[in-house]
């Protein structure tokens, strides 16, 4: 009898236990999908985890925190040794496919001006890593180069061509065409007067790796390119947001760098209030006749208010109608978010440009100035028709985060791409031909608005088979300057199209090159050079990789 109490009891013990357990693991999974859902995107984890750490992309746009940061300072924490940075977020666009032209002959696309992915790719190799693929977007590794177009007389954008076999490409009567366009110049002392808002990201996590000083250095950079008639205004945001100068006369130059280095790290980040305080002074103090336009300098983090990156674009979206634009500049890495930062400059009808380096806010402030602040053509268009008598099928290198579709390029209500002054874009196509292929390849046609009448206007050229270079190595040296970055691009980001890519070819295809590039000035040089010097350093990191 005493037995079988006894079993009761340890029966009912086991009962007891076992729902325990159950309640315990249902409330881990409640707990772990609220995790999931506060960071609004999975980190990836390391592939091979014997090798460096590697925090890489996500898919998903929305970015919520991590970990909460305190109203203070947060220390800057340094990853292990030979780790990749932590919590960085990138988002995976996929790889252009191959197209029939039987199936479909166009191609449709925004402009894009960006060159954040290819600083991005700089950083990482700097500090001794491959970039993840996610963060490798070819687009940007070719507009990160000039290739010599000749500007436009009169209109807002000359188009060039040219083609000739494609030395990296697979396959027979595989042939690479460059599309070049390039933007109208505007001298700087004919730049219009500007009124400029910072909004200066001064939460804990810019006290890593000294990004606040970095911020500081560049806006100081800025500040000497500005002339007496422009006006500059600033804003910060922590864990709220305030305004620490008003819109001042570039007159007072010292009393606007004096605010500036009096910034000092301090609490959460509330990016939704900085762009609403940064907005609301813009516009309040906007003037049809000047450039008006916010520059946001942070590490794209936000964790505080509306921390989701619909929110906060959707607010940005009605800022633009009041004909604010806005300039996103990323800096830091770990702890920075790649995805929100691009969709703002993309919905803020601006561009996105990532420091890693005092050289690199050079290029951007210095040295392409009006460029960066001057837009020429808003919602510009680029559409390809190929003519499918002569092109069997066609792959665009790069530009899947700017796709849009056909019947979308002639409807004036779809946003696209803006184009600031003496910026190119560059546009390459993989294209089959027919065997004996003879006559039109392909006709490009250019559709943007002009921001100071609203008026819409298409350009259309068209380039034949004649053009076409008999070799790779008939090409000019800017043509395969072009090829080479975007083969660059595509091995760095696992391509398909690029399975048998070698940087060996890469590298000594640039090797032959870069003596007979006629570089416009000292600096577009000395990028030409650098790049030589990445090639080599990520081949070397792909071999000890996979060796």
């Amino acid at each position: 009898m005493r037995i079988k109490r006894l079993s009761s009891a340890l029966v009912l013990s086991v009962v007891c236990h076992f729902i325990v357990v159950v309640i315990v693991g249902l409330h881990w999974v409640r707990q772990t999908q609220q995790f999931k859902d506060f960071i609004g995107a999975e980190v990836l984890q390391p592939k091979e985890p014997p090798k460096p750490k590697v925090r890489k992309s996500v898919v998903k746009p929305v970015i919520k925190p991590i970990v909460p940061i305190q109203n203070s300072v947060q220390v800057a924490l340094n990853p292990p040794n030979g780790a990749v940075y932590d919590d960085v977020f990138f988002k995976n666009t996929g790889t252009n496919p191959f197209i029939d032209t039987e199936d479909d002959k166009f191609s449709t696309f925004g402009m894009d001006v960006d060159t954040a992915s290819y600083a991005v790719m700089r950083r990482y190799l700097r500090d001794g890593h491959l970039p993840p693929a996610e963060a490798v977007r070819v687009e940007e590794f070719i507009n990160a180069f000039d290739y010599n177009y000749t500007p436009p007389a009169d209109e807002a954008f000359a188009i060039h061509f040219e083609g000739a076999p494609s030395k990296f490409g697979e396959g027979k009567r595989l042939q690479l065409l460059r599309i070049g366009i390039q933007g109208r110049l505007i001298p700087d002392a004919d730049r219009k007067d500007a009124i400029l808002t910072f909004v200066i990201d001064v939460s804990g996590s810019m006290a890593e790796e000294n990004r606040l000083e970095l911020v500081k250095k560049a806006l100081t950079l800025l500040l000497e390119q500005l002339r007496p008639s422009d006006k500059v205004g600033i804003v910060v945001y922590g864990s709220n947001a305030r305004v620490v100068l008003p819109h001042t006369s570039i007159v007072n130059r010292e009393h606007i760098l004096t605010a500036i280095r009096a910034l000092r790290p301090e609490g959460a980040t509330n990016a939704e209030a900085g762009l609403q305080m940064g907005y609301k002074l813009a516009i309040q103090n906007a003037n049809s006749d000047y450039i008006n336009r916010v520059i946001l300098c942070s590490d794209g983090v936000a964790n505080v208010g509306q921390t989701g990156s619909d929110a906060i674009l959707k607010e940005i979206r009605a800022y633009v109608k009041e004909g604010v634009t806005l300039t996103t500049v990323g800096f830091g890495m770990g702890n920075y978010n790649d995805i929100l930062m691009e969709q703002l400059a993309n919905n803020g009808n601006g561009s996105y440009a990532y420091v890693d380096a005092l050289k690199e806010a050079k290029r951007i402030f210095v040295e392409n100035l009006t460029g960066t602040l001057q837009v020429i053509a808003k919602d510009a268009k680029i559409q390809v028709e190929f003519n499918p008598e002569t092109v069997s099928r066609f792959r665009l290198l790069g530009y899947e985060n700017r796709r849009l579709a056909h019947e979308d390029f002639r409807d004036d209500t779809v946003d696209a791409g803006e184009v600031g002054a003496g910026h190119s874009v560059t546009a390459l196509y993989e294209i089959k031909l027919h065997e004996n292929a003879v006559g039109k390849l392909a006709t490009v046609s250019i559709r943007h608005e002009d921001p100071e009448t609203g008026h819409v206007t298409e350009v259309n050229e068209s380039i034949a088979t004649d053009a076409l270079k008999g070799t790779f190595e008939e090409a000019t040296p800017t043509f395969q300057l072009a090829a080479s970055v975007a083969e660059f691009a595509e091995i760095l980001r696992g391509s398909f199209w690029a399975q048998k890519g070698s940087l060996k070819d890469v590298h000594q295809t640039l090797e032959g090159i870069l003596p007979h590039l006629e570089a416009k000035t000292h600096e577009h040089g000395l990028r030409n050079e650098e790049l030589l010097s990445l090639v080599r350093k990520a081949r070397r990191f792909k071999e000890q990789k996979e060796g």
